[in-house]
């Protein structure tokens, strides 16, 4: 009896998503004479379709395919890159290569690209691959030059490597003025715990206590999906108040 009220329901509810969609006179009657079965096929054809069709449901897509066959994205950009070597091809493996850790290709690419494609996106690639090479000096450098030839150029991914290559650097004080520049504008909460993490590190606790407390108590009455997508951060901030207590 229960399950009956439940597909009927759900058969009502699919009638009105298609009525207001446009589609009743192609669903509506299907959905009423051939009751579950009926709203099933609705949902296959129509529904998941379109959510596939959605950029939620590609960006979910490449996610499952990145899974399956990590590689698969970088041997269709390398035979691309074959067919034509151009800079939109070469720029789009680069990436691909930074995504999967492939560094010195990645900075090969865009050493190759930089003298034809003259672009602060394609400096910042250079330096992004530099940094994970371990060459974080390098990095520093390049970025300080796309600061001075593109002054204007929002670059919040950049802004958050420069003081992190500036930490492996050995340079701490000026990492530290530049997490509190970039914690005051960039979206993500890792500026602000990288921030208070690396107050820690220098002995500045009660600084570090109180970056660490703002990020939590900001995030703790958000919605859990926010929270989830800053969890690491979140647990890093909580980790280091805890083993500051214990002091």
């Amino acid at each position: 009896m229960q399950l009956g009220l439940v597909l009927l329901l759900i058969d009502l509810l699919l009638v009105v998503h298609a009525a207001k969609t446009g589609r009743f006179w192609a669903w509506g009657m299907i959905i009423m004479m051939v009751p579950g079965f009926g709203a099933l096929i609705y949902v296959l054809v129509e529904l998941v379709r379109e959510w596939f069709a959605s950029a939620q449901g590609q960006l979910a897509g490449r996610r499952v395919s990145k899974t399956l066959d990590p590689d698969r994205q970088y041997r269709l950009l390398t035979d691309q890159l074959k067919v034509g070597d151009t800079i939109a091809n070469r720029a789009a493996l680069a990436e691909e290569c930074l995504e999967l850790g492939k560094f010195e290709e990645a900075r090969r690419h865009y050493e190759h690209i930089l003298p034809m494609g003259d672009d602060s996106v394609y400096a910042l690639g250079e330096a992004r691959g530099q940094f994970g090479l371990g060459h974080a000096p390098e990095a520093v450098a390049t970025l300080d030059d796309l600061r001075a030839r593109w002054p204007t150029y929002q670059w919040a991914e950049g802004h958050l490597l420069y003081p992190r290559a500036l930490v492996e650097s050995g340079r701490m004080q000026d990492a530290l003025l530049e997490y509190q520049a970039v914690a005051n504008y960039h979206p993500e909460v890792e500026a602000r715990v990288r921030c208070g993490l690396l107050l820690d590190k220098a002995g500045r606790r009660f600084e570090a206590n109180a970056v660490l407390g703002k990020v939590l108590a900001r995030f703790k009455p958000a919605p859990r999906h926010v929270r989830q997508a800053q969890s690491e951060w979140i647990a890093r901030a909580e980790k280091t108040l805890r083993e500051g207590a214990d002091v």
